[in-house]
């Protein structure tokens, strides 16, 4: 049963047809940098942008300001911008993006155990045959 997501407030998502739940959920916290975005947010709390750029000494200024922007119009994050000078934003999780915490935790672990119970077997056997 596909699923038709039109909601007229959020981002990305709208006006898109899903196969199942699951698919829109990978649509929404997908990608390459999203899930670290969210989980420096939920394990560490409320960040400027600068900060966030810190913690991800990969991502670009654009690619950082387009991914929270999908994430804030997809309701996830929360932009408080603060009328002073120079100008002050600040990013949060909402309930909603709160509630992916204990998923991306599960889903850290599972990684972690993949690359100790796998990928690092399989590296130990190459080893080993050469």
């Amino acid at each position: 049963m596909a699923i038709t997501v039109e909601v007229k407030q959020m981002g990305h998502v709208c006006r898109k047809t899903f196969n199942c739940e699951k698919e829109l959920t990978l649509a929404i916290i997908g990608g390459k940098w999203k899930m670290l975005i969210l989980w420096h947010l939920g394990k560490e709390g409320t960040k400027r942008f600068g900060e966030l750029k810190a913690l991800m000494p990969g991502i670009t200024q654009r690619m950082l300001v387009n991914q929270l922007r999908e994430l804030e119009d997809d309701l996830i994050i929360h932009r408080e911008v603060y009328p002073v000078v120079p100008p002050k934003v600040e990013y949060s999780l909402t309930e909603q993006g709160k509630s992916l915490i204990p998923i991306l935790g599960s889903m850290y672990q599972w990684g972690k155990n993949y690359m100790e119970n796998v990928i690092n077997d399989q590296a130990e056997v190459r080893e080993s045959t050469h």
